[in-house]
C-alpha cells in the first residue's frame, strides 16, 4: 500500500491559496476596463492593490513557514555552489519580474494608470517577463529547498503565469487589436526566440537605466535581510 502520509494538508492549503490569489488577480484584471468605467482608473487601481497585496502576502508568510513540509525530495544545501546559484536565479528572476515596477506613479495611482504596448529592453527577450521571472525564481527555490510543498507551490505558480500568459495577450488584443497583433508577431514568450529568429534585436543600451540599479539594490537589501524575515514570518501562526 502507498504510503501518503506525508502529504500535509499544507499543501492543498497552499494550493487554494494559490488558485484563490490567481481568480482575484487575473479577475480584476479581466474587470479592469468596466471597473475603470465605473470608479475610474486611480481608484480601481487602489482597489485592485487592496485585494492582491494582503493576498500575496498572506501567501508568502504561508509559503515561508512551511517550505520544509512533505516529503524531503533531495538535499543539496552542502554543496558549494549551490546557493550561490539561487542566488544568481534569484537575481536574475528579478531583472525579468521587474518591468512591471518601471511606471512606479502608476502603480501607487499617482499618475493616472495606463495599459502600455512596449517592445523595447526586456521585451525584446520576452514578451511576458513576469512568467520568465516566475519560472526561474521557482526553479531556484525548489532545487534549494527539495520538498514536495516547494514542488507543489511552484506548480501553482508557473500554471497561474502560464494561464496569465495567455490572458494577458487576450486582453491585449482586445483593447489593440492589430497593433497588439503586430507586436506579438515581433516578439517571443520564450525567452531569445524572437531575437534568434531575427525578427529583433538584443541592444543593451536599453538596459543602462538607473532603475535597474534599484533591482540589485533590493537583491542584496533582501540577501541582508533573508534571516530576520525568516524569523518574522515565523511568529505568525498560519
Amino acid at each position: 500500500m502507498i504510503d501518503l502520509s506525508w502529504i500535509t494538508p499544507s499543501h492543498y492549503r497552499m494550493l487554494a491559496l494559490l488558485f484563490g490569489f490567481a481568480i482575484a488577480h487575473s479577475g480584476l484584471a479581466a474587470l479592469r476596463p468596466w471597473g475603470e468605467s465605473k470608479i475610474g482608473a486611480r481608484l480601481y487601481r487602489v482597489l485592485f492593490a487592496f485585494v492582491s497585496i494582503p493576498f500575496a502576502t498572506i501567501l508568502i508568510i504561508y509559503f515561508f513557514n512551511h517550505r520544509y513540509d512533505g516529503l524531503q525530495l533531495w538535499q543539496i544545501q552542502g554543496i558549494p555552489f549551490v546557493k550561490p546559484l539561487v542566488w544568481v536565479l534569484s537575481l536574475i528572476s528579478f531583472i525579468f519580474l521587474y518591468p512591471a515596477t518601471f511606471n512606479l506613479l502608476e502603480i501607487a495611482a499617482i499618475q493616472k494608470p495606463e495599459v502600455h504596448l512596449f517592445e523595447t529592453g526586456i521585451i525584446r527577450i520576452s514578451r511576458h517577463p513576469q512568467m520568465v521571472g516566475q519560472v526561474i525564481w521557482c526553479v531556484a527555490h525548489t532545487l534549494w529547498l527539495g520538498t514536495t510543498f516547494t514542488l507543489v507551490t511552484s506548480f501553482g505558480l508557473i500554471a497561474h503565469h502560464l494561464f496569465a500568459v495567455w490572458h494577458g495577450d487576450r486582453r491585449l488584443t482586445q483593447k489593440y487589436g492589430d497593433s497588439f497583433l503586430q507586436v506579438k508577431a515581433r516578439t517571443s514568450i520564450i525567452p531569445f526566440a524572437a531575437i534568434f529568429q531575427g525578427k529583433q534585436v538584443f541592444k543593451w543600451q536599453e538596459f543602462l537605466r538607473p532603475a535597474y540599479l534599484g533591482v540589485l539594490g533590493f537583491v542584496l537589501l533582501f540577501w541582508w535581510g533573508h534571516p530576520w524575515l525568516m524569523v518574522a514570518t515565523s511568529r505568525v501562526n498560519w
